[in-house]
Order: structure tokens, then sequence, then C-alpha cells
């Protein structure tokens, strides 16, 4: 295997992207923080829609979600800033504890003039700093990875997802770690992950989590057909949320589920984990980002085009049509599995070079079109 190189930041973990990010802390600071953006070219703002009169397990998944992300290894420092002085605080404190450099900036009593204004002064400095981080040999074992697959079709469940499966082997068995989640695509499948769950209280966890989000979605007595499966994957072939599942699963591959984590947790085991999220691809990629993940597969059939600010997405598909048509966003075709002209081994190696070129620094598909979707889970209405 090529060598890799990444980032080792203050707290010894590994990224493979260099990031300073401005961050708000709550939809009304996005228009500062993407003022600050402007003036230092290079800092990379992340607007969001919430923070405001958000409470209990909500509020608490918002914080989460947001230290989480910008303690990303991928991620060299942060400017944070949002309207209060408080809840701007707790956010700086939790990134601190990572060691990397952060400042935070309250709107009230300042205003946006001003607060741009000593935001961009620190922005700079950090921006400066992280052009100077050299990268460092790294082990393979050192990168996390996340999974999550999107508008899928047949060919999802015939080729892109078991090559996702084969790789995610092979990185648990070098020592990795790797997340999967999508809780509610798991329906008609479940069993097969809690039957391969390292022991009776990981399967115990993983259960509750499942079973407390179905539960959720049946309270509400609708038709998830259209949503789930989505007009998308209707349109490539799949019928029911079995189906869809059975294809999903496949791209966990074989090994033990070591873990059953809350929405935006950082594991704490390393090998496959199971984290609870939406099966929206902006959702589930932002929570995975704030476990830790640097760099994720996203294995395709229709064609989705998700990117993320701080997690690069790399997508796979092995739909010829998706090839032919929508050619910008494949980063790995594997329709040749298909065709029988490549076997699932020589698929998954495929992936594995665009694993590593992605680790030392080639920017994905999405990167280079500027996808930087990034979707806050919200559990409930605000107060």
């Amino acid at each position: 295997m090529s060598a890799i190189f990444g980032y080792r930041r203050e707290n010894g973990r590994v990224g493979i992207r260099n990031h300073v990010v401005i961050m708000p802390v709550d939809d009304i600071s996005n228009a500062a923080a993407e003022a600050v953006a402007k003036v230092v070219p290079g800092t990379l703002a992340i607007p969001h829609a919430y923070g405001r009169l958000q409470y209990g397990p909500d509020l608490e998944l918002h914080f989460r979600t947001i230290i989480g992300n910008c303690a990303n290894p991928n991620v060299a420092a942060v400017v944070v800033i949002g309207i209060e002085p408080i809840w701007t605080q707790r956010i700086v404190d939790g990134i601190a504890k990572t060691g990397k450099p952060v400042a935070g900036f309250s709107i009230e009593r300042h205003g946006d003039f001003a607060t741009i204004e000593k935001a961009s002064r620190v922005a700079k400095e950090f921006l400066q700093r992280a052009s100077e981080l050299q990268r460092v040999p790294v082990d393979l074992s050192e990168i996390m990875v996340s999974i999550k697959c999107g508008e899928s079709d047949t060919t999802t469940g015939l080729a892109s997802c078991p090559t996702v499966g084969n790789v995610v082997d092979r990185l648990v068995d070098a020592g990795g770690t790797v997340l999967f989640g999508e809780t509610s695509e798991l329906t008609g499948g479940e069993h097969l992950i809690a039957a391969r769950c390292a022991t009776p209280a990981v399967g115990d966890k993983f259960y509750n989590i499942y079973n407390d989000y179905i539960g959720e979605i049946e309270s509400k007595g609708v038709d998830l057909l259209g949503s789930q499966p989505t007009e998308g994957n209707v349109r490539g072939g799949l019928t029911t949320i079995e189906e869809k599942a059975l294809g999903n699963i496949e791209k966990t591959g074989t090994k033990p589920v070591v873990d059953a984590l809350e929405p935006a947790m950082a594991p704490t085991v390393k090998g496959l984990n199971f984290m609870d999220t939406s099966s929206a691809a902006a959702e589930c990629i932002t929570l995975m980002a704030a476990g830790g993940a640097v760099v994720h597969f996203f294995p395709t059939g229709q064609g989705n085009i998700i990117g993320n600010p701080i997690e690069p997405v790399i997508k796979i598909t092995a739909n010829p049509i998706t090839v032919a048509t929508m050619s910008e966003h494949v980063d790995v075709d594997v329709s040749g599995l298909l065709r029988r002209e490549l076997n699932l081994q020589q698929a998954g190696d495929l992936l594995m070079e665009m694993l590593i070129r992605t680790i030392n620094g080639r920017l994905t598909a999405a990167e280079a079109l500027g996808h930087r979707e990034f979707s806050l889970t919200k559990l409930y209405r605000s107060a």
C-alpha cells in the first residue's frame, strides 16, 4: 500500500484536510461568520439554520454537533461567532479541549461591524498558522471513515455497496474505525445488524436505538412510501424498505459491530460502530463528521450529489447511466462489476486507491464542485 500523509493535531488525532473554520453558534450569526470568511479568503464559514430557543436533548445535540464538527481533525483552528456570550463560550470551551486554536466572539453589545473586525484579525492569524502545518506520515488505522449510501437502486445493492463493504472489512482488519448509521433504512434487516453486535450489551443498545426511532415514525400514523423508499429509489427498481435495507447493509461488510452510539457521539472503541442517524444524506454526514470521521464513502445508484464542508465525500457508483450522465460527481466507477469486467476484490482495490489519494490531498468530486452541505439534526420544535 502507498504511504499516506495527514495532519496530526494537538490531541494526536489525524486529519486529511486543514480547514480554518468560522462557525456561527446560531442562525442569526451566519451573516457575520460569512463576512469574516469574505474578509479572510481561505477560511471556511459554515452557516446553518438553528441554535435559537432549543432546549433539552435537542439543545444538547446542537452543541454536540457544532463542537464535534469543529473538533474534527480536518479542522486546524476555529473562530466561533454567536449572538450571546454564554452559548458562544460553551462551544469555545468544548473545542478548546482538543488543544487546537479557537476564539469566540459574541455580537450583543458590539454589533456586526466590531465583531467582524475582531474576528477577522484572529481568523487571519489562524489561517497563517495553519498554512505552515505540514503533513506527516500516518497509519491507515488512524483514519476514521464513515459510510452512507444515497439515491440507491438495484445497482447499489449488487455492486457499489458490496465494494464499500469489501473496503470496510479491510479497514477494520487494519485496526481502523468505521461509522455507519441510517437507522430507519435498516428496517427489515435490523436483525442482521443485531446478530453481528460484538456483545449482548451492544445488541441491546442497538435495538433500543432502532426501536425508539421506528416508534417515533410509527407514532405519526403516516405512510412513508415516497420518503422511504424515495422516489429515486423506486425509479431505480427498489419497491420496499426491506429491499433497500438489504442493499444498504451490504456496505457495512462482515465485521462485528463493536458499539452503538447516539447521534454525533465520538466512538471510543476501534472497529465498526453504529451511530443513530437520519437517513437524509446531509444530516447523516454532518453527524458523522461530528463523531470524528475524516473521510466518507458514499455509494449511489441514481446519483446523489452530496458533499460536506468538513469531511470529504467519495462517490462510488455502479450504475452505467449515472456514470454517463453525472460523471462530474463520480469518484469511483465500479460498473465493471455488473459487466463482469471486475471482481469484488478488484473493485475494492479501486476504492482503496481512491481513499489513499483522497487522504493524501486529492479533492473529491464534491469538493471540486463546491458541495458543502451541512445540515443539523433537529429533534423537535424550539420553544
